[in-house]
C-alpha cells in the first residue's frame, strides 16, 4: 500500500528548489484569495531521513527532527504571532495549520493519519517536495529563487512533476501566479486548474 500513488485531488502543493524561495509567501497568497470560499487548511511538511540524526540544514538545526521518536509526528500550530512559517498561515487565514515531522519512508502513513483529521470540502495547501514523490495533488507548483540557481536533491527528484515553476523575484509576481490558479466546486468536490500556462 505504501507504493500505490495517493490522489487528493483537493491539495495544492508547493515545492521548492531550495530555502527562502518564497513557499509560504506562496501559500499565504493563496490562502488570502481563497480563505471566503473554501475552509482552508494548510500542512508543512518535514522529511527526516533517519531519527536522531543531524540537521538536514547543516549546523546545531532547532532539534525538531532529532527529536521525533516515532515515524511521523503531527502537530497543530495554535499561535497567529509566533513568526514561524506555520504560523504566518495561520495569520493569513487558514482555519487550521498542522506540522508534520515524517520519517520519508512513512510519509505515505503519515498523509493518510492527516487527511482522516480533514473535512473533505476543505482546500488544502501543503509545502512539500518529498510527498510529490507519492501523492497527485489537484495542483504541484515549484518555487526557485530567482537569486539563488541551485536545487536540493529532493526538489530535482520532483520537478519534472510541476504544473507551475514559478521563478521568484520577490515582487508582485506572486499574486499574478495566484491569479492563474482557479478553484471551484465541482461534482466530486473541489476542482483546481490553472487558468493560463
Amino acid at each position: 500500500m505504501e507504493n500505490e500513488t495517493i490522489r487528493i485531488s483537493n491539495m495544492i502543493m508547493i515545492g521548492a528548489t531550495g530555502q527562502n524561495s518564497g513557499k509560504t509567501t506562496f501559500a499565504a497568497e493563496i490562502i488570502r484569495r481563497w480563505r471566503k470560499e473554501f475552509p482552508i487548511i494548510a500542512l508543512k511538511i518535514t522529511s527526516v531521513n533517519q531519527q536522531h540524526a543531524h540537521c538536514v540544514r547543516g549546523g546545531a538545526g532547532c532539534g525538531a527532527c532529532s527529536s521525533l521518536c516515532d515515524s511521523f509526528e503531527l502537530s497543530e500550530e495554535t499561535d497567529p504571532a509566533s513568526g514561524k512559517d506555520t504560523s504566518l498561515l495561520l495569520a493569513a487565514g487558514a482555519h487550521r495549520v498542522y506540522w508534520m515531522k515524517c520519517m520519508k519512508e512513512h510519509l505515505g502513513d503519515g498523509i493518510r493519519h492527516f487527511l482522516l483529521q480533514i473535512p473533505e470540502d476543505a482546500l488544502i495547501l501543503c509545502e512539500s517536495n518529498s510527498l510529490r514523490k507519492i501523492a497527485l495533488p489537484g495542483l504541484f507548483v515549484m518555487l526557485q529563487n530567482a537569486r539563488n540557481a541551485a536545487v536540493k536533491p529532493s526538489a530535482e527528484e520532483v520537478i519534472d512533476k510541476a504544473d507551475l515553476v514559478v521563478v521568484n523575484d520577490f515582487g508582485e509576481g506572486i499574486r499574478t501566479y495566484v491569479s492563474q490558479i482557479s478553484i471551484a466546486c465541482g461534482a466530486s468536490g473541489i476542482e483546481i486548474h490553472l487558468t493560463q500556462e
